[in-house]
């Protein structure tokens, strides 16, 4: 009866040692998807960076900015201190909130520039387009993560403007704080992406 014992628990021992790589490759896998997912993410943050980039490189834009209109932007902190305390579930609910803020901005924006039939930001459009396919990648990511979704603030909106430089001003400064966050995003994902070796 001792024989049989030791000799099923040599079995159970050689077969949890033969189990063994099949767990331990199952984290480089999880590893790699979330690279690749983080690698997508960080792209089109850096292709809306540049999009606003490029639009505010306008002449139309080559003016400074006197006031500030909107008062329900998201707050952006740019200091690196920041970025090295950064947690993946957190950072996650609060890019998708930010960014569901800016959404609602620059749809305000396009229905104000069509009242006034006239295009002050060229590929307006276009960018809220890539707005809505950044918020739904992060949204898949928050799902895989298991991430809170945060609920999105009533965005404080001033009226339409009625003048052609208030239009510009008010596009301009929109814009701008587009870049920061845009920046500031793309920083974020790059900081958790290297919190999780590949």
């Amino acid at each position: 009866m001792k024989v049989l014992i030791d000799s099923s628990s040599s079995l159970l021992f050689s077969l949890l040692l033969a189990q063994l790589p099949l767990f331990t490759s199952a984290f480089p896998a999880h590893h790699r998807r979330f690279h690749a997912d983080f690698e997508k993410l960080t792209n089109q943050t850096k292709h809306l960076l540049k999009l606003t980039q490029d639009l505010l490189k306008e002449p139309v834009f080559d003016t400074e900015i006197s006031h500030h209109r909107f008062k329900s932007l998201p707050a952006i902190s740019s200091r690196a201190s920041d970025l090295s305390t950064l947690e993946l579930k957190p950072t996650l609910s609060q890019l998708h909130a930010d960014l569901k803020s800016f959404e609602h901005h620059f749809e305000w924006l396009n229905k104000a520039t069509r009242k006034q039939h006239h295009v002050f930001v060229p590929k307006l459009g276009e960018l809220i387009t890539h707005i809505k396919g950044l918020i739904n990648a992060l949204q898949r990511q928050m799902v895989k993560a298991e991430a809170p979704r945060l609920p999105a603030p009533s965005p404080s909106l001033p009226s339409h403007p009625s003048f052609h430089w208030e239009m510009v001003q008010t596009s301009h400064e929109l814009l701008q704080q587009f870049r920061i966050f845009c920046d500031w995003a793309s920083r974020a994902l790059l900081t958790l992406k290297s919190k999780y070796p590949a």
